[in-house]
């Protein structure tokens, strides 16, 4: 049965629409968006949700369901499954109530996350990341070495039915002994492992946080990359000829610096980091807002807004730039932005509506009044 939402005003993904703004839906289906102020026909249901801001559900491309935000990623491979699918729920539910209604998680153990897929924001997975013996992530049981063991991983998840494949290009700081400056794979290994992806229609999402990982990365033609930061023993040294051919093949960057506010003033890497975006934006790079959730204590799974009012305040967004990089671009660099990240007919019906309006404030989306998943508030 057809029912309609309306709001004071809207942003769709793109562009701000005032008027009070009607959006009908059907079948979990957004099949209209009436932007006159007219009324309704007198047979339409209508839920109005007054001085709101409607906005379409948040996506996170950089979660891990699995991880406890207090714990230790290593102990992972500790844990019971029913332990691991229980936290999975939780933590997708905290996601959800935050109006993230899209979850990718790039990195579970044993493909659980693939039973999680109705646990209340729509789940995209990878499964174990693709890394070196002993590499970043071990733990999670991804291990494939050489062109021949890539190949088998990625095949393994392809028949799996992953949404997406994730490989780390170079080490990362939550596994000991591995080192987030040093490369893992060499380019013609990940290239290997992305024309078996793309062959299958799958998208390759590369974790790279050092100089040398990020450009093989981009050379071997990946979707996105994950992190960016261009890492070194001394702090951030951005490689500029990359990240002009990161705008040429039009990869995204999933930043992953969504976070909590600590309380505590910023690491200087940190900032450096951010400045960096913040210069790559400039040159057009397709950043992503992400948060990387589950990695440590201020990564909660509820962090994606804080993320945005970073990208808009600190990063030279603006308002509408910011709360895109969390819909319309996320969901793009998802693959999935002909269903996801937009108000418009065909696209799911998935909503959140705030009290004020982020285009002047974007603290707003702190302030959560309602949340639709397919069209149905929870």
């Amino acid at each position: 049965m057809k029912h309609a939402i309306r709001a004071e005003r809207m942003f769709d993904g793109e562009r701000e629409c005032g008027g009070a703004p009607l959006v009908v839906i059907a079948d979990g289906k957004i099949v209209d968006v009436d932007l006159s102020g007219a009324r309704p026909s007198a047979d339409l249901p209508v839920t109005d949700l007054g001085d709101v801001t409607l906005l379409p559900g948040l996506v996170d491309s950089h979660v891990h369901l699995g991880f406890d935000p207090a714990g230790v990623a290593v102990d992972l491979q500790h844990d019971a499954e029913d332990v691991m699918l229980e936290r999975m729920r939780a933590n997708a539910v905290e996601a959800l109530r935050a109006g993230i209604t899209t979850v990718r998680d790039l990195g579970d153990r044993s493909y659980l996350t693939l039973r999680v897929r109705d646990a209340g924001p729509e789940v995209l997975v990878a499964g174990p990341p693709v890394t070196t013996t002993g590499g970043h992530c071990w733990f999670l049981g991804g291990e494939a070495d050489g062109l021949d063991g890539v190949r088998a991983a990625v095949t393994e998840r392809v028949e799996r039915g992953v949404d997406v494949v994730k490989i780390m290009a170079t080490g990362g700081s939550v596994t000991p002994g591995s080192s987030p400056f040093h490369q893992q794979y060499t380019t013609e290994e990940l290239r290997a492992g992305v024309e078996i992806a793309h062959a299958a229609g799958i998208p390759v999402a590369v974790h790279a946080h050092g100089a040398s990982g990020i450009a093989a990365a981009v050379e071997a033609g990946v979707d996105s990359i994950e992190h960016g930061f261009f890492l070194a023993p001394g702090g951030p040294v951005v490689d500029w000829a990359t990240v002009e051919t990161l705008v040429r093949k039009e990869i995204y960057v999933s930043t992953t610096t969504a976070r909590r506010p600590s309380g505590e003033p910023m690491a200087p890497v940190s900032v450096k980091v951010r400045e960096n975006f913040a210069r790559m934006r400039e040159l057009g790079v397709r950043l992503v807002c992400s948060s990387d959730a589950g990695v440590g204590p201020f990564k909660r799974f509820d962090s994606l807004p804080h993320g945005i009012v970073e990208f808009g305040e600190l990063l030279g967004f603006g308002t509408a730039g910011a709360l895109a990089s969390a819909t319309s671009v996320a969901a793009n660099a998802c693959g999935i932005g002909k269903r996801k990240g937009r108000i418009a007919p065909g696209y799911d019906a998935d909503l959140l509506a705030v009290a004020g309006n982020p285009l002047t404030d974007l603290k707003a989306l702190l302030d959560v009044r309602a949340v639709f998943r397919g069209g149905e508030r929870v």
